[in-house]
């Protein structure tokens, strides 16, 4: 079985099999992204036009859940389980008919409303033999309002633009008063439509309690508490927030939404569970959301990080992030099978972390609710299988490829192990020449027919013995220092990171 499985290639032609991959994955993200920060007036003027028709029901937020629910499973993105070429995710598709086909100006004429309402258990949909329920009365409505607005599509939601709305006017004087900032006009202007008003504001105990909860996740003192009751300087809330924000506790707090998201976990997983040790990792994340790290540096350090130009400590450490994978004990799984499901696992991460998307789904089918397919899925693991290590089915230990992290008193004395390691072989080198020099001159040749021992036989003090001793004791001390540099070595921190192969 090899200890190695062979380099991988794309399977993907518009891919180059360089080292720079997932730099270049991490730029298609970005490019992505393009249409949010270069939206023009006329993209935001046409959102502004059609604002009034989503207000009450949105395609996303309202159409799509019921139509995934009900209708994906036969008319969605997975091309295998498609009935009909109709697929009711888009409006229209290259490979199939889209809704444009089964809605119609008069809405209620609309195939798609015809069906939802029908009797005829031919006709309706969903159909019985599908055994999922009916529209409800309140969901019928949700359809019909989106009809009767146009039907219009909004993209799947993390692939949309991020559209710029300016804080909305407010007419309340009350409502006016009570809005501090840009946020609250928003907020604001929800109460104005839904006919209520705001509460009264909470008392300072509460803000500091909800405050301190929020960001850093622990209660504040009973001393904290009377600082900020007893400060009505206008600064107060502004220096309480960023008293909270400067503090060790925001980072942990913050870090821990991210590390659940990210499948962070101390060991293995699975029978054994043995230790591993990625708190290197846990602490740079800590610290990133402490020193308000840029989220682009955030995030090419962990998708990509080993392969920027003489990556830091830090952007190594966050390479980990590929590392977080179970990993199955030896003599469970061959060891194939463990490498693709490690890679697998990288892929699904990536989607969940940074792209919005359940692309797990893709590993076998084309998804049923999310448009990615399975040839997509597999594009995108091109970009993580190409690990610098044999496949990781380890017990105990650090599994390759690992990053040290020793620190200054522990650099010193392994470099100060190293210097007398090499004094001492000189020294046993120098000893086993000299004592192969006087064993050669001290050598009785035995000629032919005679019979005896050798002098130094005869005479246990010989020059020759006791300069063994003198070797002996050398290789002693050299067994004795290896040993207590390899405890030394135990005990650095090491953690595991991405490399590519060469």
């Amino acid at each position: 079985m090899p200890a190695r499985l062979p380099k991988q290639t794309l399977s993907c032609s518009s891919c180059a099999t360089t080292p720079n991959l997932r730099i270049l994955l991490f730029a298609f993200f970005v490019l992505a992204c393009l249409p949010t920060l270069l939206a023009s007036e006329t993209q935001q003027s046409a959102s502004q036009d059609v604002a009034a028709t989503r207000a009450t029901v949105r395609f996303n937020q309202d159409v799509r859940p019921i139509l995934a629910d009900r209708c994906f499973h036969c008319h969605g993105p997975d091309e295998a389980g498609r009935r009909a070429d109709l697929r009711l995710d888009k409006p229209n598709d290259s490979d199939a008919v889209g809704w444009d086909s089964v809605v119609s100006d008069n809405w209620d004429e609309s195939e798609l409303w015809l069906r939802i309402v029908s009797d005829n258990p031919d006709e309706q949909m969903p159909p019985p033999e599908s055994h999922k329920e009916r529209l409800t009365p309140a969901e019928r409505q949700v359809v019909a309002e989106w009809l009767q607005a146009g039907a219009p599509f909004e993209q799947f939601w993390s692939f949309a633009p991020v559209q710029a709305y300016s804080p909305p006017s407010l007419n309340s004087p009350e409502l006016s008063r009570w809005a501090n900032s840009p946020i609250d006009r928003f907020v604001a202007s929800q109460f104005a439509e839904s006919g209520i008003s705001p509460t009264e504001q909470a008392s300072r105990r509460t803000i500091v309690r909800r405050l301190s909860l929020d960001l850093t996740g622990i209660p504040p003192t009973m001393q904290e508490i009377d600082a900020f009751v007893g400060d009505q300087s206008p600064t107060a809330y502004r220096d309480l927030v960023d008293r909270l924000l400067s503090s060790k506790r925001y980072g942990e707090h913050m870090a821990k939404y991210w590390l659940d998201l990210v499948r962070f976990a101390d060991t293995n997983g699975i029978h054994h569970d043995h230790f591993r040790e990625l708190t290197p990792y846990r602490d740079w994340v800590i610290r990133s959301f402490n020193d308000n790290l840029p989220f682009d540096e955030f995030a090419v350090a962990q998708i990509a990080g080993d392969l920027l130009p003489e990556p830091t400590q830090d952007q190594l450490i966050g390479s980990g992030f590929n590392r977080l994978h179970l990993v199955i004990d030896r003599g469970t799984a061959l060891p194939e099978e463990s490498h693709t499901r490690n890679v697998v696992d990288r892929v699904t991460a990536v989607g969940t972390a940074f792209m919005g998307l359940t692309v797990g789904c893709a590993v076998c089918h084309d998804h049923k609710y999310d448009p990615i397919s399975q040839r997509d899925f597999y594009q995108l693991y091109a970009f993580f299988n190409n690990i610098d290590a044999a496949p990781e089915t380890p017990g105990r230990g650090i599994h390759e490829p690992a990053l040290r992290l020793p620190t200054s008193e522990q650099t010193a004395a392994i470099k100060e192990f190293d210097s007398k390691l090499a004094q001492l072989r000189s020294l046993i080198k120098a000893e086993k020449a000299r004592l192969a020099a006087e064993q050669s001159d001290n050598q009785v040749v035995v000629t032919a027919g005679e019979k005896g021992e050798t002098e130094d036989k005869e005479n246990p003090e010989s020059a020759a013995n006791v300069k063994s001793e003198v070797l002996k004791e050398y290789e002693a001390k050299l067994k004795s220092l290896t040993a207590q540099k390899r405890n030394v070595e135990k005990g650095v921190l090491t953690t595991l990171i991405m490399k590519e192969r060469p």
